[in-house]
């Protein structure tokens, strides 16, 4: 069975750029600098589901997208985290914090003002996102 992305996460979120694991996607959130990890695979929704493999190739997908948005951001904090209550297609949230972002110190899940991108700086973002991991993974 082929990779099919959650219509929920493609309707909410930019493509950026195919690892080798996951696809990484911008989180359509202009208040936090967000991205999403999707493994591309079929009928997994938990993390440990995947082999060991997997397992360490989603961390090190996960730290290069880490990598990428303290390049383009001044953050505090790098949060990851799968929750999957509204999606259950296994996907991993990176997302940066900034300790005067509109959410500090709580979390970002149900933060309830989110702006979305302009469409010409998701672009534009993505583009500087994709250069930076692929300048890091090297």
């Amino acid at each position: 069975m082929s990779f099919t992305l959650h219509p929920q996460i493609e309707a909410d979120s930019f493509f950026i750029c195919d690892l080798p694991l996951c696809q990484v996607r911008l989180e359509n959130v202009r208040n936090f600098p967000w991205l999403i990890l999707v493994p591309r695979l079929s009928d997994i929704s938990e993390v440990h589901q995947l082999s060991k493999e997997q397992q360490t190739q989603l961390i090190a997908e996960s730290s290069l997208c880490a990598q990428a948005l303290l390049a383009q951001f001044e953050l505090h904090k790098i949060n990851v985290g799968a929750l999957g209550n509204l999606v259950p297609q296994l996907h991993w949230h990176v997302v940066g914090r900034k300790q005067d972002d509109d959410a500090w110190p709580k979390p970002v899940w149900g933060f309830a003002n989110t702006d979305p991108w302009c469409h010409s700086e998701a672009e534009t973002l993505c583009l500087h996102i994709k250069k930076m991991i692929i300048v890091n993974s090297h």
